[in-house]
Order: structure tokens, then sequence, then C-alpha cells
């Protein structure tokens, strides 16, 4: 049986990893780290309130003994300041895998990163450089396994209010179009799929890019 945390379990992606852990009979516990309640009641799932994902200490006894973690926070480009953006990206990420992997050495982590990201860590792209800059990062810790998700569109299966009109059109054209964005688009269904399904089955690879994580749909 495994025991799972999970960071960003109210979005959109994290939300749809959350119910196929809370699913999976080979999963015995899940905690998630949470800002403000889910509404979410089961007997799997246990709720920590906890405010600054850039500092773990206070709550380092619920990342022992932890056989998966899933980081499913992400932030639009524009939506914060730029050192903000960097925090959400990069900072948070690299501190609770800094923090788990001390408290539960044997453990998978999944990160939740970004169609283009720049590991030259030279892109003039806020979004694709600071993707890269957390991914080697996260490299560099040595994880038992580490697995990195970069799909492109994530068209989300629960109807949401659009961060912006981009992603407002997005939304419309996904399903007229979704053979042409075949290899560029997802669903948060399918991606949260892959997620959990890499986790759970030991899988090798360690970077899935948007054509790996649709490839079985």
């Amino acid at each position: 049986m495994k025991n799972v945390v999970i960071l960003g379990a109210s979005g959109m992606v994290g939300g749809e990893v959350l119910k196929l852990c809370l699913a999976n009979p080979e999963i015995d516990n899940v905690v998630a780290f949470v800002r403000k309640p889910l509404g979410i009641i089961h007997e799997k799932l246990q709720e920590i309130d906890h405010h600054d994902y850039t500092n773990f200490e206070t709550v380092k006894t619920y990342l022992k003994y932890v056989d998966v973690c899933f980081f499913c926070i992400g932030v639009y480009t524009g939506a914060v300041p730029k050192d903000e953006f960097n925090k959400i990206t990069i900072d948070m990420p690299v501190a609770l895998g800094k923090a788990i992997k001390a408290q539960s050495p044997n453990v998978v982590f999944s990160l939740l990163s970004g169609m283009g990201a720049d590991t030259t860590e030279t892109s003039r792209t806020l979004f694709a450089k600071a993707k890269g800059i957390a991914e080697n990062k996260l490299m560099a810790l040595n994880f038992h396994r580490l697995h990195i998700f970069r799909p492109g569109y994530i068209y989300p299966i629960v109807p949401r209010k659009e961060p912006n009109v981009l992603y407002t059109l997005f939304r419309f054209l996904y399903k007229p179009l979704k053979g042409l964005m075949k290899n560029s688009s997802t669903t948060s269904m399918q991606l949260a799929e892959k997620m959990v399904e890499a986790a759970m089955t030991e899988a090798d690879t360690q970077i899935f890019e948007n054509r790996d994580i649709i490839k079985s749909y």
C-alpha cells in the first residue's frame, strides 16, 4: 500500500490526481497540503493546513514514509509579478523536493512542468526559463525516481472560469480543432491519469512530453 502527498489538490490537474489517488486501491493514505479546505470527506484523505510552501519544517512529520509526491501547482505567465512567478514555479517545488527527500529518501517525485521548459536556462521567455531551472534543480536532488510532465494546452474537463481571453478561446476551439492540436494539448484527466500511472507502475521515463502523455489515448 502506498502513501501519497499532493500539493495543488484544489487545482485543475491536482484535483484530478487527488480523485484518482483516493479511488486507487493500492493507495492507503493521501496527505494534501492546503491553504483552504477542499470540501472533500474521504477516509484516505488527510488535509494539512499549511501556507508557506517554501518551508516545510513545521510539517515535516507528514513527509515521512511517503512513497509518491505530486507537485501540481502552477501559475499563468502574466498572472503575477516575475518574482512571485519564480517563487511558485521554482522555489516551491524545490523546497518540497528537498524536504520530502530528507524524510522519505525513496520517494517518487512527480512534477507538473510545461511544454517548452528550457533546461539550458537561456530562454528569454519567463515560463520556459523558470520551468527549466525547476527541472534542473529537482534532477540535482537525485530522487529514487523523478517524473517530469510537460503538457501543452490543458483542456479542463470540469468547466472553470478561464484566466484570460486566450484560454477562453482555446477552450472554445479545443474540441473542433483537437485533431490539429493533438501533439500540443491534453485534457486535465489524461494528464492526471498519466501522472498517477507513471508513479504507480514504476515507469522508467523521466520526462513526459505532451506526445507521451497522450500516447495511449
